[in-house]
């Protein structure tokens, strides 16, 4: 089996690979992303697609993508029930046929994905994160957007985490700082920083949370990406 890939599409978007050729996308928003490293159309494969919460940087191109992919959306039910009827979607294309919330876990093939929470707002429903569990291979965590909560503790201890996806931005999310200490409570083996630099009020550079990370958690593998760049699990 080959390994898991996770390709930052800019912001909070990722395309993760897993090592059995199954494609879930997380936040895909491209059109009107003035950092996406592609355009929708390039978008041609996907089996899942997850949203976290329901603002037009992280829902963006969700349900497009699921009608052109046939992909499965993963939700709240609240935000795939809006989602749904702005992409035409039939429920068989919708994990449960209405949506699932915190604590919930969907079995895609090897694939696994747990809902978890997360703190901050949300148009529809709840906001929320996932851990990505697959079979022989990486567990993942996206945090969705999120300010920093004692029980990612809990959740590092729950699910051992190969890799933690965390925004650093600040202003609507963690700072570099607060992501830093996230990170020592989830004692992720690695880090992707993201939603920052996209916008100007945003933190534009990785460097001060590379910094943070290294003193809060050394053991922590921090890896920066270019928007469209590629890292092999």
């Amino acid at each position: 089996m080959a390994n898991a890939k996770v390709k930052w599409l800019s912001h909070a978007g990722f395309q993760i690979t897993s090592g059995g050729g199954k494609v879930i996308l997380i936040d895909p928003w491209l059109e009107g992303n003035p950092a996406a490293p592609c355009t929708l159309a390039e978008i041609k494969t996907a089996d899942l697609v997850l949203v976290t919460h329901d603002h037009f940087d992280h829902a963006g191109n969700a349900a497009q993508i699921a009608k052109n992919t046939g992909a499965t959306l993963v939700g709240m039910p609240e935000t795939v029930a809006r989602l749904k009827a702005q992409g035409g979607l039939p429920d068989e294309q919708i994990v449960f046929g209405m949506g699932m919330n915190i604590g919930g876990t969907y079995q895609a093939g090897d694939v696994s994905v747990v809902m978890t929470q997360a703190y901050h707002s949300s148009q529809t429903a709840s906001p929320a994160g996932y851990i990505i569990k697959m079979e022989n291979g990486p567990t993942i965590y996206h945090a969705g957007d999120t300010g920093i909560f004692a029980s990612m503790k809990t959740l590092g201890e729950l699910y051992p985490l190969d890799l933690a996806l965390l925004p650093i931005g600040g202003v609507f999310t963690m700072d570099p700082q607060q992501a830093a200490a996230a990170l020592k409570l989830l004692n992720a083996k690695k880090v992707i920083p993201m939603h920052y630099r996209t916008f100007p009020i945003l933190v534009q550079e990785a460097a001060p949370f590379v910094a943070a990370a290294q003193k809060e958690a050394p053991w922590a593998e921090v890896i920066v990406l270019a928007p469209g760049q590629e890292y092999v699990l």
